[in-house]
């Protein structure tokens, strides 16, 4: 049965370029730098979704974190889009990744200086928790949350 969550794909089209935003913007980590997947094993892992497939991918996140990780991903040798610029939040599918801070009001400044596009005007308190939404520069949309209660997953504020 499943135990757990591995990991969150976030497709772009420039692996480097987004290691860079996540790392020197957002502070993740570089957990596994970008490197090359061709050949075999890949087309043998995902070949019948997309036709011969060559990627660039990496992983960051938070070393303490577990298994919780993005994995960028750029395809090299297929085209793809921007349709999570124009999607809804309410549109099936992924919807956005949330993000623990320990001083919304703050990491939302030091974000906003270093040019991150948020999607609300400020700030809500909802269920314990702290909330703001923002955008990475390919449409992925984030939540950054403050815990009320910082022992506690962020699950379990309210009350």
């Amino acid at each position: 049965m499943i135990t757990g969550v591995a990991h969150t794909g976030v497709c772009v089209p420039d692996c480097e370029a987004a290691v860079a935003f996540y790392r020197d913007v957002l502070g993740f980590s570089v957990l596994s730098p970008p490197y090359v997947m061709d050949g075999d094993a890949i087309r043998g892992d995902m070949g019948e979704r997309i036709a011969d497939p060559v990627m660039k991918a990496a992983i960051v996140g938070f070393g303490d974190d577990g298994d919780r990780v993005l994995e960028v991903i750029e395809y090299l040798n297929a085209d793809g889009g921007d349709a999570r610029q124009t999607a809804a939040l309410s549109d099936y599918g992924l919807s956005h990744v949330g993000l623990i801070c320990e001083d919304l009001g703050a990491t939302r400044m030091a974000l906003e200086r270093k040019g991150v596009r948020f999607l609300v005007d400020g700030t809500a308190d909802i269920a314990g928790l702290r909330t703001t939404w923002f955008a990475d520069p390919w449409g992925v949309v984030f939540i950054l949350v403050e815990k009320s209660k910082p022992a506690r997953p962020y699950f379990a504020q309210w009350g």
